[in-house]
């Protein structure tokens, strides 16, 4: 399926979801990745601040945020930049995502888990993001852990990769955990 019909049927599928539905599933999903090994071990992880459409972040963040050293992306240009998150200090950015503020800006590949966003997800690790590129760029700087994160329904047969998409390691959803990337056993 090619990538813009992807976006289409993903978009719509969500625009059916109640706010219960989306606390649910958000729930779930983030419950799988804190029994994950690859959570436990990992002391710096870098997140996404949700936009209403994605799986909310912020309660999965508030909660492990006194434990876990978080990052969140900032947009500059066509790149994301990795900065500490701090709650205190996040205003508005590009596409109204609330975006780190400062200039602690760190490498990419000093983070040791990055939790993935994106439209849809294949078994082999596919994505299909907003069109953008902003995450392949970053995922390829990083030699991290990438875990993607979504709904059931963004789980999909087949996505038309091109040769600059980076695919995650693991795909978390609901009802799934997929280890897409062959990982030693405590790595997911």
């Amino acid at each position: 399926m090619k990538k813009d019909e992807i976006r289409r049927k993903i978009r719509a599928r969500k625009a059916l979801l109640s706010a219960m539905e989306k606390t649910q599933a958000a729930a779930r999903v983030f419950e799988k990745l804190e029994q994950s090994a690859a959570f436990a071990v990992a002391d710096r992880i870098l997140m996404y601040h949700s936009l209403p459409d994605e799986l909310s972040t912020r309660e999965f963040i508030d909660r492990w945020s006194s434990r876990k050293q978080f990052f969140l992306p900032r947009v500059n240009g066509m790149k994301l930049e990795v900065l500490p998150y701090h709650r205190s200090r996040l205003a508005q950015g590009a596409f109204l995502i609330e975006e780190p503020q400062g200039d602690e800006i760190v490498p990419a590949d000093s983070v040791e888990l990055i939790v993935v966003p994106a439209v849809a997800y294949d078994r082999n690790g596919n994505r299909v993001g907003r069109g953008k590129g902003y995450y392949d760029r970053l995922l390829a700087e990083t030699r991290a852990l990438k875990v993607g994160v979504g709904y059931d329904f963004q789980l999909v047969d087949e996505i038309d990769a091109e040769p600059h998409d980076i695919p995650v390691d693991v795909v978390i959803t609901e009802s799934y955990r997929i280890v897409v990337k062959h990982l030693s056993p405590n790595r997911v």
